[in-house]
């Protein structure tokens, strides 16, 4: 070794050494960010231990009942193992520095090669998945267990064993590891700063930042499709957009936004702007952007968000247009919002709205479907004793309830990457949207919950609200739904299940491939994703989609073929406002601007 090589390393380990140093120090930062995070109900957090003692309980009644079944299992993990082990000692004993044949079974995980050909990390590897497996399978072979709470378990056991996995941690991740070689210590040092400024902005809370949020500005570079804030009340701005049309379609369209997250994932860019495209087709676009609420607007519930957001609107909008009619849109939890005002308005004999579109909407809540682990009482106790202490549902709550969901897209691998191997996160204008969540008012946080996803009152008994009781069969309008095929929040085969029990006679289905935001955000520039339509929906969801006919490309003209049908004859395009109605400020407004912290502090 020449003394310029000597000299080289020595430098490498003296900076590995002052980096390693620099860590040590930033872990007082640490401790303290941590100590910052605000005292949260527990139940939040996890289910109840009555969970795991009735799987206990099941799993030595299994035991006793069948203890060849269960000694089986058991006896065939521990063969497994010793195989396993066998196969590691045989690999080093031959002298050469290799792992066994088998590399197992392919995971995304595990793409570094080092865990295919390097024995420390292939035995690893092999051990967590064998691991895996002989925990799936005991949840799997419990019987005597009610199957929602098998479900639960199933899903908790899936969360310990992803949380498990050895890319999870510094010392049995190859990438992680060779990232700190490669940059002398330096991306250990730039991942603690990571996840320091991560739990200081969240005030000791660890909610993993997705995307790079110093790159997007909204109204700037995002959320810049123009029109004018013409109407401002405590629960909502409403933007008229200004035409890009000399003529209009006489009917205008309302459309609401979740207030679980922003409006402006229908205006992220100029190229999948939902909003430019409707306005491009020559519709007269009004946009409802809902306040992020604080603490005091903890007595605010569904029936407020009807009284003082939907039926304001829909008045507003007639108001200003001059047009008795108009046509409605609801994404979502606002899409559940607006069956409930439609069921209301039919109660009072009030016709305003022509024809309504749900986006990704649930109204029957029958199956819960990926959400059962946190619909149970364990949870939504938790839940109202939270919001009863506090006035609201924080946002954080909901991001990490929605991100177990995909807990190794939404959590570990961003975590890996930002703080093991101090990467910045991308500068992604979906994922700074999906991070800008919103509160929600602590008693319409309850109500939804447990009167509609709990009791699914809304589709059995009915549900009361501004003293009347509101049925799914009362929304009798003509009625579009679009559903995405890979939907983990709102299932498309829930939300046919919905639609189906409509008292409309004039009902469309469309199914868009993709999830619950990319199916939606689907411009027909982009030549992505196709869609399925049927207009025979007498059966079931699965019915319908074996006689629905696929075709490539968006939804979005098939779905404007439907409502134009709607929308009466061409007029002069409107400028937005009137002289009741004076524009407030430019879009995208102040609401939207606000952000969840902001709200709560």
């Amino acid at each position: 070794m020449t003394t310029e090589t000597n000299a080289a390393s020595n430098m490498n380990v003296t900076r590995l050494n002052e980096n390693l140093a620099r860590v040590e120090e930033l872990s007082q930062r640490l401790i303290h960010a941590m100590t910052q995070k605000k005292m949260t109900n527990p139940s939040l957090s996890g289910p109840s231990q009555d969970l795991y003692a009735n799987a206990l309980t099941a799993y030595w009644q299994e035991w006793f009942q069948n203890p060849a079944k269960v000694m089986e299992h058991q006896l065939e993990y521990w063969s497994k193992s010793v195989r396993h082990y066998l196969e590691a000692q045989q690999a080093l004993a031959s002298g050469r520095l290799r792992a066994p044949d088998d590399p197992g079974p392919a995971d995304r995980r595990f793409s570094n090669p080092l865990w295919d050909s390097h024995p420390y990390f292939n035995f690893i590897k092999q051990q967590y998945l064998i691991n895996s497996e002989a925990i799936e399978q005991a949840v799997s072979d419990i019987d005597d267990m009610d199957p929602t709470e098998k479900r639960r378990l199933k899903y908790f056991a899936r969360q310990i064993v992803d949380m498990m996995a050895p890319t999870n941690f510094l010392s049995t991740n190859p990438d992680a590891l060779e990232k700190a070689i490669e940059t002398e210590g330096e991306s250990l040092v730039q991942g603690m700063e990571n996840l320091i400024r991560d739990l200081e902005a969240n005030d000791g809370e660890l909610v993993v930042r997705l995307a790079d949020e110093e790159a997007f500005k909204i109204g700037e570079n995002i959320a810049t499709a123009e029109g004018e804030v013409i109407f401002r009340n405590r629960m909502m701005e409403v933007i008229q957009y200004a035409p890009t049309t000399d003529k209009v379609k006489q009917t205008p369209v309302v459309l609401f936004p979740p207030w679980i997250n922003k409006f402006y994932i229908l205006d992220l860019k100029e190229k999948n702007s939902f909003i430019r495209w409707l306005v491009g087709q020559g519709y007269t676009l009004f946009v409802v952007s809902w306040v992020n609420p604080d603490e005091t607007y903890a007595d605010v519930g569904l029936d407020t968000y009807i009284e003082e957001g939907f039926l304001t609107a829909i008045d507003l909008v007639k108001s200003i247009t001059g047009e008795e009619r108009i046509n409605a849109i609801g994404y979502c939890i606002a899409g559940t919002t607006l069956a409930l005002t439609l069921s209301l308005m039919k109660k009072r004999g009030d016709n305003s709205i022509k024809s309504a579109t749900f986006f990704t909407t649930l109204t029957d809540f029958r199956d819960q479907g990926e959400f059962t682990p946190f619909l149970q009482n364990d949870f939504i106790d938790g839940i109202e004793e939270e919001v009863n202490r506090t006035g609201l549902l924080r946002s954080f709550i909901m991001a990490r309830t929605f991100s177990f969901l995909r807990s190794n897209d939404l959590i570990y691998g961003p975590a890996i990457k930002s703080y093991m191997m101090g990467e910045t996160p991308p500068a992604f204008d979906l994922l700074y949207w999906n991070g800008d969540g919103a509160n929600l008012p602590a008693r319409m946080a309850v109500q939804y919950l447990r009167r509609l996803c709990q009791d699914n009152a809304f589709c059995e008994d009915g549900v009361e609200f501004l003293g009347e009781t509101l049925h799914i069969s009362d929304v009798d309008l003509p009625l579009c739904a679009v559903s995405c095929e890979t939907d983990h929040i709102a299932a498309w085969r829930d939300c046919y299940r919905g639609m189906s029990k409509t008292g409309s006679r004039q009902r469309t289905f469309i199914l868009s491939e993709s999830g619950h935001i990319a199916g939606i955000v689907n411009p027909p520039s982009k030549k992505k994703y196709g869609h399925y339509v049927n207009d025979d929906l007498t059966g079931t969801a699965d019915e319908w989609f074996d006689g629905a006919t696929y075709h490539e490309g968006s939804w979005w003209p098939v779905w404007e073929s439907w409502i134009s049908k709607r929308a009466g004859k061409w007029v002069e395009a409107r400028t937005p406002g009137d002289s009741q109605h004076p524009p407030l400020c430019p879009a995208p407004g102040t609401y939207v601007k606000v952000k969840a912290r902001q709200a709560e502090q």
